[in-house]
């Protein structure tokens, strides 16, 4: 049987006449889209202009919901009150509900952004705070976790439907998680090492690692992200090279 394997891009990060990143180049060619809830990035005309091109492009929409943090993009760690993080979530996944249906389309999977999806990969009482929340939501939703880490420890407690998901365009550590970005090497520019690493992880089901450490996974998708600026190129050079590995490209 030929493997398949989830393709999906972090998009909808603009803001107001501000832009960030391809979203109609990438929609072009992944299968699923993580879109910002106006939190870290966006707003609501960038939400409806996005998810009504994922809905032509027939693209799978998730919520992606992060920290209240314009100025940092999502990626300055912010400790708040368990109450406090759940009620941002589930007003982020509100607010991508409603956007969607309006689109014409549905909210699928939902996926925690930045610093809040790096703190969860390391705290699984804090994934499950976030989880739960969503599902309270909407139970239908789809987790989409870092795989390997505490987020996937959660979701399995929770026993809710989960997509686990590697990334092609960051390095890791020994434990599966991502090298933090103030450290060299940690965002990876090149489209074809992007590429190849991406097939090898998939044939192996194992994330591997910058030491070369092998971590056996289930691996349901493969992000990039969005503002990276070669998002593109790389997104392209991954999935023509899965496909040349007989690796099929569909929705999880």
């Amino acid at each position: 049987m030929t493997k398949s394997v989830d393709l999906n891009a972090d998009m909808g990060e603009g803001y107001g006449r501000w832009s960030l990143g391809d979203d109609s180049a990438l929609l072009g060619i992944v299968s699923s889209a993580n879109i910002a809830c106006g939190f870290h990035a966006g707003d609501p005309d960038v939400m409806a202009r996005t998810m009504r091109m994922a809905v032509a492009g027939d693209v799978g929409i998730g919520a992606h919901p992060g920290f209240a943090d314009l100025h940092g993009f999502g990626r300055y760690r912010i400790n708040l009150p368990s109450e406090t993080l759940q009620n941002a979530i589930r007003y982020q996944i509100g607010a991508a509900l409603a956007m969607a249906r309006c689109a014409g389309g549905r909210v699928r999977h939902v996926k925690l952004h930045g610093a809040l999806a790096n703190m969860a990969s390391e705290d699984a009482s804090l994934a499950r705070l976030c989880y739960t929340a969503a599902l309270e939501v909407d139970p239908d939703l789809i987790i989409m976790v870092l795989a390997a880490t505490a987020q996937e420890e959660a979701v399995r407690d929770l026993g809710c439907a989960y997509a686990a998901e590697i990334f092609a365009d960051r390095a890791y550590e020994d434990n599966a998680t991502l090298v933090d970005r103030s450290k060299p090497g940690a965002v990876i520019h090149d489209a074809d090492r992007a590429a190849a690493r991406m097939v090898e992880m998939v044939q192996a089901g194992a994330i591997i690692a910058e030491s070369g450490k092998r971590i056996p996974t289930r691996i349901d998708t493969i992000c990039l992200h969005g503002d990276t600026p070669e998002a593109v190129d790389i997104a392209r050079a991954v999935r023509t090279s899965l496909e040349a590995a007989g690796i099929a490209v569909a929705r999880f």
